[in-house]
């Protein structure tokens, strides 16, 4: 391709996206990111972090992110299977083992790395794979790079799912079958169906695969979806970050501990990139070491989102049918909803719209992700934003 055509193709692609309201625009923080952010010298209440439980600004994980620095150093220095593997990262993932109930984990670079490396490690040309059809990007990328057929299934729909499996099951064509889900949908909020999706699976003899991120920290008391069912004997594969209610970074999968040594010898992402830094693993460990201790954080969140969701319905706005503190104002187009965001950061409230091809086309939103460490008053803050917002654009 010539540079001729690179430039027209990247020129006319990106007005194109402009003009229908699909251009994301990024806003560099000039803040830590917690309940309030500075962007331009503006401060903003803060209702699209992932930080759930406000410990990316912990002072505890502050302090053990230092203390390790000055230990082990900035970095590991190689790759895990050479010399990159520190004491912390074997403290680290036996902590994640213990708090996910099972018997070993291994940690990734990131929850994107961690589908990218499972999957594939297992799953390849002779298997397939039953997949939501919402599951999270980094899983379809996983799934393809397994090269096995992948079944979508509709939404949460159990008839679906038994029919696919039965009809994958009953062919003779694959190896194995593997049911994915994630466990926390994260634009609707919505749960996984894992108690029906265990008994499918036992019928059916599938490998069961939960992608946990939006999950961990949240349900379960703050174990996760799948302790939160009840299920942790029942899953094969629990997959989670370190990003989102941990507050850190880095991703991992908990299991039985002969699956986490086949991961440990076979994926790619684990062989072929240098390990999580000690100043990551140091935090993760006490961040974990928190929410084991106690759940007052996962209650404060579960408390602001509930009241985050009443004050937003109690207006009028349609916030789906989240089973969690996440919050989504759907407004359908797309062009409307970045006007909606835009006006709301005029505002003093930031929460970043979603729109294709992160959500249907159609579905356009504005993502609240309401966190433990936001207070009353800024809550009611931001509902009042909307409520100003959302009547001058005709929204409510």
């Amino acid at each position: 391709m010539s540079s001729h055509i690179l430039n027209q193709f990247l020129s006319e692609n990106l007005e194109d996206l402009k003009n229908k309201g699909l251009y994301n625009v990024i806003d560099p923080l000039e803040s830590p990111n917690g309940p309030i952010i500075k962007i331009k010298g503006q401060e903003l209440i803060n209702l699209s972090s992932n930080n759930y439980l406000g410990l990316a600004t912990d002072d505890r994980l502050k302090n053990a992110a230092k203390e390790s620095v000055d230990k082990y150093g900035v970095g590991a220095g190689a790759v895990r299977t050479i010399n990159g593997t520190l004491e912390l990262h074997t403290r680290l993932e036996e902590k994640l083992a213990e708090f996910k109930h099972t018997e070993a984990a291994i940690a990734y670079q990131s929850g994107f790395n961690c589908n990218m490396a499972a999957i594939s490690a297992v799953m390849d040309k002779n298997d397939a794979i039953l997949s939501d059809e919402l599951n999270h990007a980094s899983i379809i990328d996983g799934c393809r790079l397994s090269r096995a057929k992948i079944i979508r299934v509709n939404h949460s729909d159990m008839d679906d799912l038994r029919a696919k499996a039965k009809e994958a099951k009953e062919s003779g064509l694959y190896n194995k079958i593997m049911v994915i889900t994630d466990g926390v949908f994260s634009m609707d909020g919505d749960i996984a169906k894992l108690p029906e999706i265990v008994e499918i699976a036992e019928e059916f003899d599938l490998i069961t695969y939960v992608d946990d991120a939006h999950g961990s920290g949240v349900l379960g008391k703050g174990a996760g979806t799948v302790k939160h069912f009840g299920l942790s004997d029942k899953i094969d594969f629990q997959i989670g970050t370190l990003s989102k209610a941990i507050g850190v970074v880095g991703g991992y999968v908990a299991g039985k501990k002969d699956l986490i040594d086949w991961l440990k010898v076979r994926s790619r992402p684990f062989l072929f990139s240098t390990s999580l830094t000690p100043a990551d693993v140091a935090a993760s460990i006490r961040s974990i070491e928190i929410l084991m201790e106690s759940t007052e954080l996962n209650e404060r969140l579960w408390e602001n989102g509930d009241y985050l969701k009443k004050g937003l319905k109690s207006l009028g706005f349609n916030i789906g049918d989240s089973e969690t503190p996440i919050t989504p104002c759907i407004i359908g187009d797309e062009v409307k909803t970045q006007q909606f965001s835009k006006r709301l950061y005029e505002e003093g409230v930031y929460a970043k719209s979603i729109v294709f091809p992160t959500v249907a086309k159609g579905t356009g939103r504005v993502r609240n992700m309401p966190s433990a460490a936001h207070t009353k008053e800024m809550l009611d803050q931001a509902i009042s934003v909307y409520e100003k917002v959302g009547k001058e654009l005709e929204i409510i």
